[in-house]
């Protein structure tokens, strides 16, 4: 297991990345979804509130120039689930889930991003905290080494969270161009209990010109009450 914030700190441009786990003491199942940037459009963003879930904003609309791959809701609730991407596939999962279909076969209809030649990967993660039960999954769609013709679909399944434990999956492995795209299963990192800090940890992580923002939330298993956080550079 590597320290979360050692791991997150440990490139200059991870670009976008989602933790999921389950808190230290066992109780509250933890959401993590940071975005980055290097353009000043990709940076020109913040996060706002939007019933259960968030969306992206420009934050000075004068200067948005392609809202195509940078306005989208990231955070989405259905039910007792919590979808959590890095585009508008939040809402092609949602509505395959409101359809009575799977995380999975929504997934298997979207590819990675068509912003070559970094082909930037889709990150996708849901949870479902349901009468005490907590399960959550991770997914990947990104290309294969550049390959604009081939999209490669990784699923990953965390049936029984254990306490203090969570995955980390990234867009990027590090700064470069083109960008190189995460390879490998989601990193296991530690889950704090305390959302202050989690929160915290995790923005004073993050490399000081790229971060844009950052959302976080606690969801009790016993109640599916939760708490969420959202920091903006831009505010």
């Amino acid at each position: 297991m590597k320290d979360i914030y050692t791991e997150i700190g440990s490139t200059s441009y991870p670009g976008r990345g989602i933790v999921i786990g389950l808190t230290d003491d066992g109780r509250r199942a933890a959401i993590a979804y940071f975005i980055m940037g290097r353009s000043e459009n990709s940076r020109n963003r913040i996060f706002v509130a939007d019933g259960s879930g968030i969306r992206t904003e420009a934050f000075d609309p004068s200067k948005l120039v392609d809202p195509s791959l940078i306005i989208y809701s990231p955070v989405r609730t259905f039910n007792k689930m919590t979808i959590v991407t890095n585009g508008d596939q939040t809402d092609t999962v949602f509505d395959f889930l409101k359809s009575g279909k799977s995380f999975e076969q929504a997934l298997m209809t979207r590819k990675f991003e068509p912003d070559a030649p970094n082909f930037t990967p889709r990150i996708s993660g849901i949870l479902e905290v349901s009468n005490g039960k907590y399960t959550y999954e991770l997914s990947i769609l990104k290309s294969n080494d550049g390959d604009e013709n081939e999209c490669v679909r990784e699923f990953f399944t965390y049936d029984l969270p254990k306490a203090g434990e969570g995955h980390f999956i990234h867009t990027y492995m590090g700064d470069g161009s083109p960008l190189p795209s995460f390879s490998g299963e989601p990193t296991k990192v530690n889950i704090p209990s305390d959302i202050g800090a989690f929160t915290e940890g995790i923005w004073n992580a993050l490399n000081v010109d790229n971060k844009v923002s950052l959302f976080t939330r606690f969801i009790d298993l016993a109640t599916g009450n939760y708490e969420s956080r959202i920091v903006n550079k831009n505010c």
